[in-house]
């Protein structure tokens, strides 16, 4: 036990967690939380290669002394509670983030996502197990992500929850209630935890990173007040008025409506990083020039994007805010777009906020959520014959080009190229038969090529998954279509 606490101690001050003089202090917080009272430092390590390694020898100390109950949930809030024994405490975060962001707002991020890695807070040896690829479409290059870093649940937990008196705090996995709170059965362990005060739009938002990064320096922007998500006038201010404080980042907003939004709607927040999707380098193919301070840009992506820059925040903003207004009251039966069936809503819109080339940009996605007999799961939603690989909503991070796949592909790939070599069926590939006949029928494939092609193809299905939101497609029915709304929105701004 002692060889790993001197280890983990020493990785704390490499890692400039804390400084060496924290050392005494930080070791009798690991020993009151392993409730041992006895210990004889010793110069002997271990050796290791992620930090969670270290934790999980600890953890299994802890179980041995009955301290911790043997749960994937358990161990993950202990091991939390273990690594906040280096921490700062909030005000001191954010004290030194701030006076980083004084000097250069990269420095400030830089630090915040540091910490949030070293601290085991984003838990990188889970994150480094995704099955990530790059697959080249007429779109642009596309990033595929099959997501094995959120482990499932343990049945033990699922049990104990379904008889654990129901709470409020915190109300959600996004409040900043969660800042430090060491875990319960229906919100994970954050113990190691913290968050960054920001104002926008004269209001109290926080900005963190998510602890499941799917891209570089992947964060979340929440709200301060547990409200649901919102599409208007306010979010477009709040995007922007973030970038323009950090602009080496772009921030994004998932529509607020079901289907076409993000997985929590129940708390208003954007998602950001230090990354650019294949959207942000769109080829333009029509331009607008729809006031004297705003130009818009027709992308051509998949989805259907009108994409908003100028140098004059508030000029843009208002543009975008009568856009919003235009495309909620909108119908086009001739591209089945109908703002609303029974007084429920269907137009909404998702937006990205960046700052380049000293010019604000906001990329306007328009969204439909409509159902039909057809399509139950939406219109605009993947299709059914795309469900083998994708059927989950397609929100802000797929909308900028990232496929966040289910973990099932990683087996049921491995089962589709013996079945593309050699014809060998599994019960695993029943979903994919149909489409993988086909495309052994019209490929070549190789022990040599059948692991890259077979990416492509998977590559292709979500493309065509994200076509099948897109509302106006290139054709001309689409441009006749698209023309309509552009018409429409310039008839209101004049």
């Amino acid at each position: 036990m002692e060889a790993i606490i001197e280890t983990l101690l020493e990785y704390a001050i490499e890692q400039q967690l804390m400084e060496p003089s924290d050392r005494i202090y930080a070791r009798n917080r690991i020993l009151a939380c392993l409730k041992e009272e006895d210990y004889t430092p010793t110069d002997q390590r271990v050796s290791y290669h992620y930090v969670s390694e270290l934790l999980q020898m600890l953890c299994d100390i802890a179980v041995k002394k009955g301290i911790l109950e043997d749960t994937l949930r358990n161990r993950d809030a202990f091991d939390s509670q273990l690594m906040n024994c280096f921490m700062p405490r909030p005000s001191e975060m954010i004290n030194t983030f701030e006076m980083k962001k004084n000097n250069s707002p990269i420095l400030a991020t830089n630090y915040f996502y540091h910490t949030s890695i070293a601290s085991n807070y984003i838990r990188k040896d889970r994150i480094d197990k995704n099955v990530s690829y790059k697959v080249n479409t007429e779109y642009g290059i596309m990033d595929i992500t099959i997501n094995l870093s959120k482990p499932e649940k343990d049945p033990r937990d699922i049990a104990k929850a379904s008889k654990s008196v129901s709470t409020s705090y915190p109300s959600c996995v996004l409040c900043k209630e969660c800042e430090g709170y060491y875990g319960s059965l229906r919100c994970d362990g954050r113990s190691n935890h913290r968050i960054i005060p920001l104002k926008l739009s004269g209001e109290d938002w926080f900005f963190q990173y998510s602890p499941y990064v799917y891209y570089n320096e992947h964060c979340i922007v929440l709200k301060g007040e547990h409200v649901p998500m919102k599409t208007c006038r306010k979010t477009f201010i709040r995007l922007l008025e973030f970038v323009e404080q950090f602009p080496h980042y772009f921030l994004g907003s998932n529509a607020d409506l079901p289907i076409v939004g993000g997985s929590i709607l129940s708390h208003d927040h954007f998602q950001g990083g230090n990354y650019d999707f294949a959207m942000a380098n769109a080829r333009v193919v029509q331009s607008f020039q729809l006031t004297e301070d705003v130009r818009a840009d027709r992308l051509f992506w998949p989805l259907s994007v009108l994409r908003l820059s100028s140098v004059q925040k508030e000029t843009l903003i208002d543009v975008a805010d009568t856009i919003l207004q235009v495309w909620r009251q909108y119908d086009d039966p001739a591209v089945e777009v109908y703002a609303k069936t029974d007084g429920q809503m269907h137009n909404t819109i998702t937006s990205i906020a960046r700052y380049r080339n000293n010019r604000y940009e906001l990329d306007l996605v328009f969204r439909n959520n409509r159902t039909s007999k057809e399509h139950p799961m939406g219109i605009f939603h993947p299709h059914e014959e795309v469900h083998h690989i994708k059927k989950e909503n397609i929100g802000l991070i797929e909308v900028m080009g990232l496929a966040v796949l289910p973990a099932r592909l990683k087996t049921e790939m491995q089962a589709m190229k013996d079945y593309l070599l050699d014809g060998t069926c599994s019960d695993l590939l029943d979903s994919h038969l149909e489409w993988l006949q086909n495309l052994q029928q019209s490929m070549t494939w190789t022990k040599e090529n059948v692991e890259e092609q077979l990416q492509e193809e998977v590559g292709k299905v979500f493309v065509e998954g994200l076509r099948h939101c897109g509302i106006y497609s290139f054709d001309e029915k689409g441009d006749i279509a698209f023309q309509k709304l552009i018409d429409t929105i310039e008839g209101t701004l004049t």
